[in-house]
């Protein structure tokens, strides 16, 4: 088979798009298949000459371009097969906003929220308690504050409101921090995040190998994790993802469970969540990645 392994990108993440991107690459067998490599830059005109050479591309871009329907649009658009969520699944999860209001319309909890800009952050209701600040749109915790003691200082605050017009505030669930890894066609464990003390899993905890990551953790009851894995499921199917997703959540110390966030395009580098998942369930990173080849062929 041919395999267009596709990195890079266009958005804030594209650093960590690459080394997904070339770690995967690096996986595909090439006793198996014939493989190549796209930094995409976000133009068609390359994919619109080329497609025509592969039968299914891994697009493995993260965050705006990547996660948005961008890339999958133009994959389909040229009749390319690919790995992961389409266009429409895709446009939905990367707005964390849309997608937690449709989650919470099919019964799903989530923490309360509001969308804010520079004027009106200060005087919204929740930033008067303990709250995240984040982006609308992207992954990888960039530009998120987690605020325990008020509102975001002046300084940060007109750094980040000049960088986005609106962002979201909302309410600070606490207790155990936990991401799903949904796999069609496997049952992923759970892995529990522990960042170091006094820190969150922002962008610097989840790539600095200072977080502690454990899978299918002794610390939560067998029956949560169970409880998480399958709603997590169901926001997968909610959503309308396809393949592969990871769900983001929080589990209180009385067992109720928030979601945060779907993300459709998980980190795939050495230090990321979801391959961490496939080895414990026994797919080695080859079989995971020659299964995501399968996937996107069908």
């Amino acid at each position: 088979m041919k395999v267009l392994v596709i990195g890079g990108g266009i958005s804030d993440e594209r650093d960590v798009s690459l080394r997904s991107s070339k770690a995967v690459f690096d996986a595909v067998d090439s006793t198996l298949h014939q493989k190549e490599f796209y930094d995409w830059d976000g133009s068609e005109g390359w994919l619109a000459d080329n497609a025509g050479r592969f039968d299914v591309a891994l697009p493995i871009l993260h965050g705006v371009g990547g996660e948005d329907g961008h890339i999958q649009g133009l994959l389909a658009k040229n009749g390319l097969k690919y790995v992961g969520s389409q266009v429409e699944a895709s446009k939905l999860c990367i707005d964390k906003i849309a997608t937690q209001k449709l989650l919470s319309e099919n019964g799903v909890l989530v923490p309360r929220q509001s969308v804010v800009n520079a004027e009106t952050y200060q005087s919204d209701e929740i930033s008067k308690q303990a709250h995240v600040l984040k982006p609308i749109l992207g992954g990888s915790s960039l530009d998120t504050f987690l605020l325990r003691d008020g509102p975001l200082d002046q300084g940060r605050r007109e750094a980040v409101f000049s960088k986005y017009n609106q962002m979201i505030i909302e309410e600070l669930i606490e207790g155990k921090e936990v991401t799903v890894p949904v796999l069609d066609g496997f049952d992923l464990p759970l892995i529990a995040i522990i960042p170091p003390e006094g820190a969150f899993f922002d962008y610097e905890n989840k790539y600095n190998g200072a977080s502690q990551e454990i899978p299918a953790p002794e610390f939560i009851p067998e029956s949560i994790q169970a409880e998480a894995r399958q709603l997590s499921r169901r926001c997968h199917e909610i959503a309308g993802c396809r393949h592969l997703s990871r769900v983001d959540l929080i589990i209180t110390e009385d067992g109720k469970i928030y979601v945060l966030e779907i993300n459709t395009m998980p980190g795939m580098t050495s230090q990321s969540l979801f391959p961490l998942a496939a080895k414990t369930a026994g797919l080695s990173w080859e079989s995971f990645v020659e299964y995501l080849i399968q996937l996107a062929s069908r």
